[in-house]
């Protein structure tokens, strides 16, 4: 293989690294490799990579058979994996899309996700790829592993008390996170003025007594005003309740209106762990 270093300075001398994509490209070839035998990838999988950049993850995957769709907005980068990786996209081993991952449409049959992500793309990259893992049509995930910035990590795993919020309380709904290896800058090219790591990310597959799409709106209508008390968030009426089956701006407030008496009215969202939510919900659904 040609290695992390020699794919990186090959995109470097084609043009420079634009930091408003998050180009932080890792440059560490054990620690890419890490990412590869976290995914526990083999040839009998389709891995998503997101972001792939210069290749240098693109290699190491390809190297163990399995069939890879990347996904790169960057027009250059994609220049130079098309030149970097021709053989494997001539043998169809390797299929590049150009285009923002959030955007495109991803192939059906991915079974896995092993990505060194823009950071920026975070938060709205895990509500992408859970929506997918729903979907009846789509293949079900069955490991993801993302290199992040540690603090997000730790507020996707909600490492700490503090950490607690609706991200990694909404992920609980479908996947179980932990975090793995630590990244120090120095590993990357450029190197970013924060501390990475790697997450992995496997379904549980719990089945909620409720819709958890009602469940996630009402942890986000709660948490964004972490504050104060239930009494005064679920007041307001989620924005895209109409989005729920059989539900409307008329059935919340009757919903709410019936927990006035609820002494679970009067707890903080952060005082609430996963199955109290469920619990919470399944009581608003029961009152229409």
């Amino acid at each position: 293989m040609r290695g992390a270093r020699w794919l990186t300075d090959s995109l470097r001398d084609k043009q420079p690294f634009d930091k408003s994509l998050g180009q932080h490209f890792l440059v560490s070839d054990e620690c890419i490799a890490r990412a590869v035998e976290l995914g526990n990838v083999s040839k009998h999988d389709h891995v998503l990579e997101i972001g792939p950049g210069p290749g240098v993850l693109t290699e190491v995957l390809l190297s163990t058979g399995c069939t890879l769709t990347a996904i790169e907005i960057d027009g250059g980068a994609v220049e130079h994996l098309l030149g970097a990786f021709a053989p494997e996209i001539e043998t169809e081993q390797f299929h590049l899309i150009e285009g923002d991952a959030l955007q495109v449409r991803w192939p059906e049959n991915i079974t896995k996700i092993v990505a060194n992500i823009p950071y920026q793309i975070s938060s709205p990259l895990i509500d992408v790829l859970t929506r997918y893992h729903r979907n009846p049509r789509t293949s079900a995930l069955e490991q993801i592993v993302l290199l992040v910035q540690e603090e997000f990590a730790e507020r996707l795993v909600m490492e700490y008390e503090s950490d607690v919020g609706s991200l990694g309380m909404t992920v609980c709904l479908d996947w179980e996170c932990e975090i793995e290896d630590k990244v120090p800058p120095h590993y990357f090219s450029p190197m970013p003025k924060v501390n990475s790591c790697y997450v992995t990310m496997e379904p549980h597959g719990e089945e909620w007594p409720c819709d958890v799409r009602l469940v996630r709106q009402m942890i986000h209508l709660a948490f964004d005003q972490r504050r104060k008390k239930l009494r005064s968030t679920l007041k307001s009426v989620p924005r895209r309740i109409g989005r729920v089956n059989g539900w409307h701006a008329g059935r919340w407030k009757q919903a709410y209106a019936s927990h006035l008496d609820d002494e679970r009215m009067e707890m903080r969202p952060e005082e609430l762990e996963i199955e109290d939510w469920i619990e919470l919900c399944e009581s608003f659904t029961r009152v229409a």
